[in-house]
């Protein structure tokens, strides 16, 4: 009895899907040490910020208690994209037999294809944080000296000047972060969580926080940030990161680095009437982005 292309392809299918699983989890998610994922049921997601109250007045005795308002801020949105790729296995390699060769070769190349272009995806956030063809919600990029604050004045989450990754600039960021306010100027306790470096810069990353005592110094100065648990998440290594000198220490402030995933990975093969070939294709559909720009504080190096 014949074996027609339905067929076939429901055969080869479960092989070639083994294979792309087994491959594209070969590779760490390293855009999960920066963003938090959500589902999503919608062509894209909006945000809005919310506005908090000022400080609460005093009461008088016998009088009624006062009201404020809680506004809305700036809208961050997610516009989900639609990743895809496909590969054809020609009938004339089906016929002889080359599909089991073929078919592993291009489904392995297949998932590492997908997989590289998440990774990249998620870094364009932070390689594009400098950037004023990059805005956030509140028209300013991710990183800026200038952010606007609905209560009056700006807010920053960079130094005036750019600096490389030393003690002294890693000093100023966590006080930069532990200083941060809200739109009316309220102090939020915010913290440093983790440390994001490219790989030029992790073996300045592991001397700043693993080293017990202060880094390139003979005194017996302790390691402040080591010494009073700052950064508890450590430091990670993003290979996906441009530029070799910038780095990002994350915070713990809420709705910050978002990853949407509206449509899981997933994988079909079908066979083609008009040319015999048998075709295999690789779709998933996600966002990445920020909310609240006091998510990072950041600097490009010197």
């Amino acid at each position: 009895m014949a074996i027609n292309r339905a067929q076939l392809a429901k055969e080869l299918e479960p092989g070639l899907n083994a294979l792309f699983g087994m491959e594209y989890a070969r590779y760490d998610n390293e855009h999960a040490e920066i963003f938090d994922t959500e589902s999503s049921d919608r062509a894209f997601e909006e945000e809005v910020m919310i506005v908090g109250f000022g400080n609460a007045p005093v009461k008088p005795e016998g009088e009624g208690v006062s009201f404020d308002n809680s506004n809305e801020g700036f809208t961050a949105r997610y516009e989900h994209e639609t990743i895809a790729l496909a590969f054809a296995l020609t009938e004339e390699a089906v016929e002889d037999n080359l599909y089991d060769r073929l078919g592993s070769r291009y489904t392995k190349a297949l998932a590492r294809s997908m997989a590289n272009t998440k990774q990249i995806k998620a870094a364009s956030i932070l390689n594009n944080a400098f950037s004023t063809s990059h805005n956030g919600g509140d028209g300013k990029p991710l990183v800026a000296t200038d952010h606007p604050l609905s209560g009056g004045g700006t807010g920053a989450n960079r130094a005036s000047t750019f600096a490389d990754l030393n003690e002294t600039s890693l000093e100023d960021a966590l006080i930069r972060i532990s200083t941060q306010t809200d739109d009316r100027g309220l102090a939020i306790a915010l913290q440093g969580s983790k440390l994001i470096v490219p790989p030029q810069l992790q073996f300045v990353a592991d001397r700043l926080l693993k080293s017990p005592g202060r880094v390139g110094t003979s005194d017996n100065d302790i390691n402040s940030v080591v010494n009073q648990g700052m950064l508890p998440e450590g430091y990670v290594v993003n290979h996906y990161l441009s530029d070799p000198d910038a780095f990002f220490i994350k915070t713990d402030v809420p709705d910050g680095f978002k990853h949407f995933v509206r449509t899981p990975m997933s994988t079909a093969l079908e066979g083609d009437f008009d040319t015999g070939n048998m075709r295999y294709k690789a779709r998933e559909r996600y966002s990445f982005g920020f909310s609240n720009w006091r998510c990072v504080d950041a600097s490009q190096g010197a």
